[in-house]
C-alpha cells in the first residue's frame, strides 16, 4: 500500500469540492458572468477580492458558533457571500438564486480524472470508502449527476444534515459513525489544511492533504494526486 495507507486503514474518506469535485467553470468566472447578466462589469480579479473577504468573514462567523450549521444557515451564509461579492449589482437576490441553483447542478461541476481508478481500487482492497463535505443538500443531487461516485453515496456525510461543520470534531464523529470503523482506522483526505487536514487529525483520525499547488510543503502527510493514495 502507498504511504498514506497504513495497515491499520479500513475507510477512506474524500472531500467532496476542491477534491473530488471542482466548479465547471470557474467559481469565479459563473460570478462575474452572473453579474454581467445584471449589467454590472467585474473582472476575475475584483471578483476574487470581494469573494475570498466575504468568505472568510463568514468563516470567521462560524468559527464563533462552533461551527454549527443547517440548511438555513447554508443558504444564509451563500446569501450574504454573493451579496457581497456582487455589491452594487442592481438585483442581487436575482443573482443569489441564479447562483445558489446553479451549483446545485451536476453541468456546474467536473469529477477528478482520478477518481474512478483509485475508488474502484481502494474497493478492491477491501476498504470502505465515503465523502465528507461542507455542503447542504445541493450535494445530492450533484451527485447524482456523476456514476463514478456512486461507491460514496451511502456514505455521504454532508455538513448542513450533521449540525456542525468542518473542522468541528462533531463532523469527524459523524464521519467515523458512518465508517463503523474507530478514529485511527480512518484516512480523510482533503485540499483545505484547516478544515480536512487539522480537523480530522485532531479528532483522532489520519489524514491526508491533496496540495497539488505545493503550497503546504511542511506537511509530511501531503500528496499532489489523488493517484499517490493508491501508489
Amino acid at each position: 500500500m502507498a504511504a498514506q495507507l497504513h495497515p491499520s486503514t479500513r475507510a477512506v474518506f474524500f472531500d467532496a469540492v476542491g477534491t473530488l469535485l471542482f466548479p465547471n467553470p470557474s467559481a469565479l468566472v459563473v460570478y462575474a458572468d452572473v453579474a454581467r447578466t445584471m449589467g454590472m462589469e467585474l473582472s476575475s480579479g475584483e471578483v476574487r477580492t470581494r469573494f475570498l473577504t466575504a468568505f472568510r468573514k463568514q468563516e470567521a462567523a462560524d468559527r464563533v458558533t462552533g461551527w454549527v450549521t443547517s440548511e438555513e444557515r447554508e443558504r444564509e451564509r451563500w446569501r450574504v457571500i454573493v451579496h457581497e461579492t456582487l455589491q452594487g449589482v442592481p438585483n442581487p437576490d436575482a443573482c443569489f438564486a441564479e447562483l445558489y441553483d446553479h451549483f446545485a447542478k451536476p453541468t456546474a461541476w467536473q469529477v477528478c480524472p482520478h477518481a474512478a481508478a483509485v475508488l474502484k481500487e481502494l474497493n478492491t482492497r477491501g476498504l470502505v470508502v465515503g465523502m465528507g463535505s461542507n455542503y447542504d443538500a445541493r450535494l445530492w443531487s450533484v451527485l447524482d449527476g456523476f456514476p463514478e461516485l456512486a461507491p460514496l453515496r451511502d456514505r455521504t456525510v454532508v455538513s448542513a444534515a450533521v449540525g456542525f461543520r468542518k473542522p468541528a470534531a462533531e463532523f469527524f464523529r459523524e464521519v467515523t459513525r458512518v465508517a463503523g470503523c474507530v478514529p485511527g482506522e480512518i484516512l480523510f483526505a482533503g485540499d483545505d489544511i484547516d478544515n480536512d487536514y487539522q480537523g480530522a487529525t485532531a479528532a483522532g483520525l489520519n489524514a491526508v492533504l491533496l496540495d497539488d499547488q505545493h503550497r503546504e510543503p511542511g506537511i509530511t502527510n501531503r500528496i499532489t494526486s489523488l493517484r499517490e493514495l493508491v501508489g
